[in-house]
């Protein structure tokens, strides 16, 4: 599964939230009393993918808004609904010229790369007196209007948009894993089914004890929580957890020190609470919820572990097995009637063979007949030819 998320979360969101509790300036820290003070592993991982089909231009125009200083600003006292309902896009008007041109060029960039897309299929469909204006339209992440000037209303359009689209995805998700899960469970009782009694026993036992296993794990953190910031305080950081101060661990862990916990920053303190949960070494732990619950942490929604949740009902499983008795019961009619078609072929085909091979023996006995009459098998020509 690829990890896709919504980058506005986590430069805009995320960062916003654990900037507000953090209060970060530059402050000078003991780092003689640290154990690690190397990047974290995670600054290794590659940006995420959002999916979105204006990505780069999301992550660009991001990347050069948190270049000028009053943004930053306005970024830090802002929540998220501010962020959301597009009252911190107005701030765009303060911002430098410099930062301003930059955005400029890149609204520029991304017109021209939709115009290109746009003309490339319409050349496809042979279609090219459509109005490339027209079709701007359907691009809602930017304001088509003004193709030269990024504006506040671009800025709140691609908030919008990216808040959208993203939210849709996340459903999407939510909606594919709930389908895993109640496949796994199906396909448990239709297993145990197929077994006797004391066999159902142990499997069932069997089940339980993985289960409890797997739910026996250290207590989990909300990533960003006070909580989990002094575990890693203590347990990472190798300080005294007396001292804990959440100033000195955002500059300890701002390892870019571009006043951020980004994306990658963020991932150690996933992965730090992931890792309590599951082991890919494990039976019990299934890598798939694990990848569920990295991308809910990521969401910033994950206030308990997926084993503390009901994922499905009773109810939506026994309507999720209806739906799939009956996708089995209508392939297993088309499978029944393909199966119907191949021998109804096979005996088509025997029945032409049979023809054929009684065609072949009435020739033979027909040259037979005549040879046995004194006469020579006619030539090319029809004619009889004198028996020597």
């Amino acid at each position: 599964m690829r990890w896709r998320t919504s980058l506005l979360q986590y430069y805009f969101l995320s960062a916003t939230c654990l900037l507000i509790t953090f209060e970060a300036v530059p402050i000078d820290i003991d780092k003689t009393k640290v154990q690690n003070t190397q990047p974290v592993e995670s600054a290794k991982i590659e940006p995420p993918d959002t999916g979105l089909y204006y990505d780069e231009y999301l992550k660009q125009v991001i990347d050069v808004l948190e270049t000028d200083k009053h943004f930053r600003e306005k970024l830090q006292k802002a929540d998220i609904e501010e962020i959301k309902s597009g009252r911190l896009s107005k701030e765009l008007d303060l911002v430098s010229h410099h930062v301003r041109t930059k955005l400029d060029e890149l609204k520029r960039q991304e017109v021209g790369r939709l115009r290109m897309l746009i003309k490339a299929k319409l050349d496809s469909l042979q279609n090219i007196g459509m109005d490339h204006q027209a079709l701007l339209k359907q691009f809602d992440h930017l304001n088509h209007l003004n193709p030269d000037k990024f504006e506040s209303t671009d800025l709140d359009m691609l908030i919008k948009a990216a808040t959208s689209d993203l939210e849709h995805y996340d459903k999407t998700r939510h909606e594919e894993f709930k389908k895993y899960e109640m496949m796994k469970e199906h396909e448990r009782r239709e297993y145990l089914k197929t077994l006797n009694e004391e066999k159902r026993k142990e499997e069932e036992s069997k089940f339980e004890e993985m289960k409890k296993k797997h739910e026996n794990h250290p207590k989990v953190n909300h990533p960003g929580s006070k909580d989990q910031l002094k575990e890693v305080w203590e347990e990472t950081d190798g300080l005294d957890p007396n001292d804990f101060d959440p100033k000195t661990f955002f500059k300890l862990h701002d390892v870019n020190n571009d006043g951020f916990l980004d994306e990658q920053e963020l991932e150690a303190l996933f992965t730090k609470e992931l890792e309590k949960v599951y082991d890919a070494q494990n039976e019990e732990d299934d890598m798939v919820e694990m990848e569920e619950e990295r991308l809910r942490m990521r969401e910033h929604v994950m206030s308990e572990t997926l084993d503390q949740q009901q994922l499905f009902t009773e109810e939506e499983l026994k309507e999720y097995e209806k739906i799939i008795a009956l996708q089995e019961d209508a392939l297993k009619k088309r499978a029944d009637e393909l199966q119907k078609q191949k021998e109804e072929l096979r005996y088509q085909h025997d029945q032409l063979e049979a023809r054929k091979q009684e065609y072949h023996q009435a020739i033979q006995q027909m040259e037979q007949k005549k040879l046995q009459q004194g006469t020579a098998p006619s030539g090319t020509t029809g004619e009889l030819k004198p028996h020597i």
